[in-house]
C-alpha cells in the first residue's frame, strides 16, 4: 500500500516554514509515497479550525518542498483547471518534473469552490465549461510532454504552438481529482494515470460502484483497468495509532485500492507522519 501525505492546514505556531521544512524532510525518510498540497488561495478544508485561515500557494510551496527533499513525490491534489492559463499550469508542472528529476504528480481537476473564486476574482464558469477546460489542459499536458508544438484547439484552450523546454526526461503522472460517474470518471479513464476516490463514513459500498464504473468506462475506450493508479483520500484521526491506521488501509486494499492519501485536522507534525508511514507495509 502506497501511503501519502496531503497538506491542508499550515497553522503552525510560529509560521510555517521551518515546520514544512520538519515535514517534508520526515516524510522524504520514512517511505511516504508522496507530499501533496492543496490548490487554494484561501483556506478551504471545512474540518480546520475556522480561525486557522492560513495558506499557502501550492505551485510555489511545492517548489520549497522540492529543495528540500530527495526522494519523496511531490502532487497537487488538486490544481483547478480554470484557476491558471493551462500553459502556464502544465509550464510549472514540467518546470518541477525537471527540477526533481521526475518526481512530480499533475493532480488537476475541475474545481469546486466557487466562493474562493469570487472572493480572489478568480475564474468560474458553469459547470460543463470548466469540465471542457479540465478535459483541454489534459490533452495539451499530453501533447506537450510528448514534445508535439504543432497548434491546438480544444473546445476552450487553444494555443498558436505548445512549446515544452526542456521537456521533462520522465513525464509527471496525471492523477484527475473527483469520483463524479458522469463526467469525471470518464475523464480518468480516457486520460488520466490514477484516479481518487473518498473514504466516508460506511462508504465501502460507494468506493466498490466507483471503481466498477471506472472499470467498464475502460472496457468501453479500451483501456486496461489496471493501468490506473486507484487512490482514496481520508484522515488520520486524532489519536489514531500506527497499527489501527494500518488495519484501515488493508481494508482499502481489499477494496482494490493502492494509493491511501491522508489528510489531518491539526497541521502535520513529524510524529503523525510516522503513524501514518507504518501503513505502508501493507501490501
Amino acid at each position: 500500500m502506497r501511503v501519502s501525505i496531503s497538506v491542508t492546514n499550515y497553522s503552525w505556531e510560529g509560521g510555517p516554514a521551518k515546520h514544512l521544512d520538519a515535514v517534508a524532510r520526515t516524510a522524504d525518510e520514512t517511505g511516504i509515497d508522496t507530499v501533496w498540497v492543496a490548490d487554494h488561495l484561501i483556506q478551504a478544508d471545512p474540518m480546520v479550525d475556522p480561525t486557522h485561515t492560513e495558506h499557502l500557494e501550492a505551485l510555489t510551496t511545492l517548489g520549497f518542498l522540492a529543495a528540500r527533499t530527495e526522494r519523496v513525490r511531490l502532487g497537487t491534489m488538486v490544481a483547478c483547471a480554470m484557476f491558471r492559463p493551462p500553459a502556464v499550469l502544465i509550464k510549472a508542472i514540467s518546470t518541477l518534473a525537471v527540477l526533481t528529476e521526475g518526481r512530480v504528480w499533475f493532480g488537476v481537476g475541475a474545481g469546486h469552490q466557487a466562493e474562493e473564486a469570487r472572493a480572489m476574482g478568480l475564474p468560474y464558469p458553469e459547470t460543463a465549461r470548466r469540465f471542457e477546460y479540465l478535459e483541454d489542459t489534459l490533452l495539451l499536458a499530453r501533447q506537450m510532454w510528448a514534445g508535439d508544438d504543432s497548434p491546438f484547439q480544444g473546445r476552450q484552450v487553444r494555443l498558436e504552438s505548445p512549446v515544452s523546454s526542456p521537456n521533462p526526461a520522465v513525464r509527471p503522472r496525471i492523477l484527475v481529482g473527483g469520483a463524479g460517474e458522469r463526467r469525471t470518471l470518464p475523464l480518468v479513464a480516457r486520460h488520466a494515470d490514477a484516479c481518487n476516490v473518498f473514504d466516508i463514513p460506511d462508504g465501502d459500498a460507494t468506493v466498490r460502484r466507483k471503481l466498477a464504473v471506472l472499470a467498464s468506462l475502460c472496457e468501453a475506450v479500451g483501456r486496461p483497468y489496471e493501468e490506473i493508479e486507484k487512490t482514496i483520500s481520508t484522515r488520520l484521526l486524532p489519536g489514531e495509532s500506527g497499527a489501527a491506521f494500518a488495519e484501515r488501509c488493508s481494508r482499502f486494499a481489499d477494496l482494490g485500492i493502492d494509493h491511501a492519501i491522508v489528510i489531518t485536522r491539526d497541521p502535520w507534525t513529524p510524529e503523525t507522519i510516522r503513524t501514518t508511514a507504518r501503513a505502508t507495509t501493507i501490501h
